[in-house]
């Protein structure tokens, strides 16, 4: 196999016209009117969390995903904590999700007092599988009686949220995931972190579900240095997100009044005047990182068709692509691997060669502090655990 992980680097390599230096999974890019922004918003010494660029990127944010609204948080954790908020997660209850995921959508969960659930994925979508998230709740859970939201018998907890998450950029099933929430009255919340630039069925990720959750981290397809934004497509939900995340304050030339609890989760204007500068430059974002997938493609499958000539018997390595009925952003392109004993040889031979690769996050429920979450039989996320690999997947400008 080391002569396949030695092509594998030198294509990488030669995407990136880079043949010696060491080459990042995904550097962020800055070629458009990050600095005349900023030098604007500096000029105007509105760096914090009043500025024209605040609402100019909700704005646009919420005019290029579809949404109603948009509204920008200190980062993608905090969007998350405060969306699941809003749709009722409270202490004591349990939100169904997938393990295979960033730490930032269980630690968000545990912030509301709440405990994770973990469903299993689909193998092609690597997100939260509709089929499992019903025979869960078929088989676990009985009509609540406060309300319409069920209870799990095993505990008797309320199921108070469901979060599905769109994994490196692809969609999961979300209609049917939605149609099985509404089938028990549970409200969903998009975890769309990696999702900025994806479509399912025509349709922006992080419109599907009662709240939208997108992450302007460092090594997202945007970025504003750190930051997040919550998408509504409910006008009064949204005002009510914006209301919270700015401390409660009414708005008063000079008082200082707040209604109820707040948090200070207020994007900066300096942060949001980056941000408006890169979504000018998504689209060719995107357009750049779906070449490059074709490019992995193309190589990948020559690459397995003269793998089963020589082996016929073994695994090749795929490359992922993107589901049906799907518009991936390709945030990070994915390999996978016979099996985790290979999966991990690449590994070391990769970063070792200069081309930085990882595997995929440890699975939630094998994390210490949610070990003891009740979880189905996760066949298929165990099996992507074991083989799944990130490459390098930088924007070429």
């Amino acid at each position: 196999m080391e002569q396949v992980y030695k092509q594998i680097v030198q294509k990488i390599r030669e995407i990136y016209k880079e043949p010696e230096e060491f080459i990042p999974l995904h550097a962020p890019v800055f070629s458009g009117n990050e600095k005349n922004y900023l030098n604007e918003c500096i000029d105007s010494s509105f760096v914090s969390s009043v500025g024209k660029f605040v609402d100019l990127f909700e704005e646009k944010m919420a005019e290029y995903t579809g949404a109603k609204k948009a509204v920008v948080c200190v980062n993608g954790t905090n969007a998350l904590y405060l969306a699941l908020k809003m749709v009722g997660v409270d202490k004591d209850t349990e939100v169904l999700t997938q393990p295979l995921t960033f730490i930032a959508t269980a630690n968000a969960i545990s912030y509301c007092g709440a405990q994770p659930v973990f469903i299993d994925v689909d193998r092609d979508t690597m997100g939260l599988s509709p089929v499992a998230l019903k025979i869960w709740l078929e088989q676990n859970t009985h009509p609540g009686t406060r309300n319409a939201k069920p209870i799990n018998k095993n505990t008797g907890r309320e199921i108070s949220a469901v979060v599905p998450m769109h994994t490196f950029g692809h969609p999961v099933r979300i209609d049917e995931i939605v149609a099985v929430c509404d089938e028990y009255s549970i409200p969903v919340v998009e975890d769309a972190a990696e999702s900025l630039g994806s479509f399912y069925r025509g349709k922006h990720t992080g419109t599907f579900g009662k709240i939208g959750v997108l992450s302007f981290n460092g090594n997202k397809i945007l970025t504003t240095g750190g930051g997040g934004m919550l998408l509504f497509m409910d006008e009064e939900l949204a005002a009510k997100a914006k209301h919270l995340t700015t401390q409660a304050k009414i708005p008063h030339p000079w008082e200082f009044v707040h209604d109820e609890i707040g948090y200070n989760y207020r994007m900066p204007n300096i942060n949001a005047a980056l941000g408006l500068a890169q979504l000018e430059q998504l689209p060719s974002f995107i357009k750049s990182k779906r070449k490059i997938a074709w490019e992995y493609d193309d190589f990948f499958r020559l690459l397995t068709s003269g793998f089963k000539r020589r082996n016929p018997n073994l695994f090749p390595v795929l490359f992922v692509t993107e589901p049906s009925l799907s518009e991936s952003n390709y945030w990070l392109n994915c390999i996978l691997m016979p099996n985790r004993t290979e999966r991990d040889t690449f590994l070391k031979y990769s970063n070792e060669s200069g081309v930085m690769t990882r595997p995929v996050w440890r699975l939630m429920n094998k994390l210490e502090m949610f070990k003891k979450c009740q979880t189905d039989e996760l066949l298929n996320s165990e099996w992507l655990e074991d083989r799944l690999v990130n490459i390098p997947s930088s924007v070429i400008v």
